[in-house]
């Protein structure tokens, strides 16, 4: 009897174990800390509350957009989003293309919004292109 009682306990335990282990790998704050330290892209957000901010990562920066909402024609929606960069000093290496591809991945999440870039990005994209 208390073998078996045993044996139920220690499944519950590495039941437990392997559950904790998928919560923290599945937690968006370290997927998003990972996606930094590996330079990939991620796209943070919270879809429930769309007053609070999104964050992206991409190529080691980070970016951040406020969102405002505003009414269009069918209902309110996100209508106006700033985004500039958490630490302006990691956009090294970060081309017009990038920001023409993030805002892309924004619109895709928020179609009915205009995007407007904070300083140094809205430096580059005003810039004329050179030949």
């Amino acid at each position: 009897m208390m073998v078996i009682l045993f044996r139920i306990l220690l499944l519950a335990a590495i039941l437990f174990l392997v559950y904790t282990m998928i919560k923290i790998a599945k937690d968006p704050r370290r997927q998003f800390t990972a996606a930094v330290e590996n330079r990939s892209f991620f796209f943070q957000d919270n879809d429930e509350n769309p007053k609070q901010n999104f964050f992206i990562t991409y190529k080691g920066a980070v970016f951040e957009g406020e969102k405002y909402i505003g009414a269009t024609e069918e209902a309110f929606e996100v209508v106006s989003i700033i985004v500039s960069a958490k630490e302006p000093n990691t956009l090294t290496g970060i081309d017009r293309e990038d920001l023409y591809f993030l805002e892309k991945e924004i619109l895709i999440r928020y179609p009915y919004a205009s995007i407007e870039w904070k300083h140094p990005m809205k430096t580059l994209l005003h810039r004329p292109f050179e030949e």
